[in-house]
């Protein structure tokens, strides 16, 4: 099973990915695009391209889970989203030193489902984990249930941070 742990960036998705690493082979967009050269420095940042380490991907076997804010591109079998309300999402991308305008292009990206949409496109299992105020051990423990085929209440749609915009606007 190939496993997308997508979000916005701040969400958990490394913390998580790190702590299921005794579990599963995880790997990390970023690395495997830059691996497997599907990636190009721009800046501070690389561009991935997806078709390519969608098609790179392929040789990949077992179950493993590609962690990153593009993973859900790279056709997973199943899509967990984690989440989170955009004002605690700012307290955590605060120190990582972002401008102002990628602060503002990730917060409003949260806070409208835009990784919520790509997902849906693509026609695969989706689900979102609400990481506000979960711990790690929590969010871990959201992700094995959803995996085990517990995945009421983690059903796509139930998160909506959209009065947020309002309030910013």
């Amino acid at each position: 099973m190939r496993i997308a742990l997508t979000g916005t960036p701040g969400t958990g998705k490394t913390t998580a990915a790190k702590a299921l690493s005794d579990i599963y082979a995880v790997y990390s967009v970023r690395e495997l695009a830059l691996d497997k050269g599907c990636a190009e420095p721009e800046g501070n940042e690389i561009i991935v391209d997806t078709d390519c380490l969608k098609m790179k991907m392929e040789m990949i076997e077992g179950d493993h889970i590609v962690e990153g804010h593009l993973s859900h591109h790279l056709d997973p079998d199943i899509i967990i989203i984690l989440r989170c309300h955009p004002e605690v999402l700012m307290e955590r991308l605060l120190p990582r030193g972002y401008s102002d305008e990628k602060l503002m292009e990730n917060l409003e990206a949260e806070a409208v489902d835009v990784i919520l949409e790509e997902a849906l496109e693509t026609g695969k299992p989706v689900y979102e984990v609400d990481t506000t105020e979960m711990s790690p051990e929590d969010v871990v423990g959201a992700i094995m249930d959803i995996l085990s085929g517990n995945e009421e209440g983690y059903e796509p749609g139930k998160i909506d941070w959209s009065e947020v915009i309002m309030e910013w606007y």
